[in-house]
This record gives C-alpha cells, sequence and structure tokens, in this order.
C-alpha cells in the first residue's frame, strides 16, 4: 500500500478540503491565493487571497462547529486583509457565525460567495508588507516544488 500524494482529496483535512474549494473559485474571479498563508509568526491564514487591484481577503474555512467555537483568535487576523470571509460547508450552522464577516459555503472542488465581507482598506505600509510577504510565500513554495531537496 502506497500514502496518496499530499494533494490527493483522501490526504486533505476537511478545512484543507474546503481551502481548495475556495481557492479554486476565486481564481475564477481573477485572484490569486495562498493556502496556509502565516502573515508574522504565531498567525496562520487558512487562505490569503490577492485580487486583480491589489485587494487582499482573508478566508478562515471551518469545517465544523467544533472547529468553530475552539477558534478564539479569528480576530486578530481582521487586520492582516481588506475583507474577512468564512467559508463553511453546506451543512455548517451559519447562525454561529459573527455578523459583519463574508460567508462563503464551499466544497472540495468550488465555492460561492454568499454575503461579501465588509470591505476596510489596509494602511497603504501594512498593504505592502503583506503583499511582499504574500509574493515571498509564493515564490518559495514554487521553489520548493521545482528543488525539493532546497532546505528554505
Amino acid at each position: 500500500m502506497f500514502d496518496p500524494p499530499p494533494h490527493a482529496p483522501d490526504a486533505l483535512a476537511p478545512g484543507q478540503l474546503l481551502a481548495r474549494g475556495v481557492c479554486r473559485h476565486l481564481r475564477g474571479h481573477d485572484f490569486v491565493t495562498l493556502p496556509e498563508f502565516t502573515p508574522e509568526r504565531g498567525k496562520r491564514l487558512d487562505v490569503m487571497a490577492l485580487g486583480p487591484k491589489g485587494e487582499l481577503w482573508v478566508i478562515e474555512c471551518k469545517s465544523s462547529r467544533a472547529d468553530f467555537t475552539s477558534d478564539a483568535k479569528w480576530e486578530g487576523y481582521l487586520e492582516w486583509g481588506d475583507r474577512y470571509f468564512w467559508a463553511v460547508d453546506e451543512g455548517f450552522p451559519t447562525d454561529l457565525l459573527p455578523e459583519g464577516t463574508g460567508l462563503i459555503i464551499a466544497d472540495a472542488y468550488d465555492a460561492e460567495i454568499l454575503r461579501m465581507g465588509p470591505e476596510v482598506k489596509l494602511p497603504p505600509a501594512r498593504r505592502k508588507a503583506v503583499t511582499q510577504r504574500f509574493a515571498r510565500h509564493a515564490a518559495l513554495r514554487l521553489q520548493s516544488l521545482r528543488d525539493p531537496g532546497l532546505v528554505l
């Protein structure tokens, strides 16, 4: 028996499957995405999306009620993007989600934005720093795919 490759659907956790559907959907809106993006030490965003006009969206994927209720740090993620979204599956009790946030219904293959999160533009210095970090993360991931033995 062999282990499935890391990109195979059965090798991904439920939240990662939601993130994949979100990333696929956002690509159709000309956004590029980085799953599991770390804007600073101690913070990990499920999906960071960069739009065609430089807009930055933060998407947190919640696969269950327990996953959502155990997350006490989500409000600290608001300062990293222009909009904030929850991505959940169609069976998730969406009445749990805070008002004033965006809502995306997703599965492993696609998603739909049901509610836009309010836009709160990042300050220019923060936008520049996050965009540069996004670019560096993307480049490092590409380099590690092309040269898996390289220590990054």
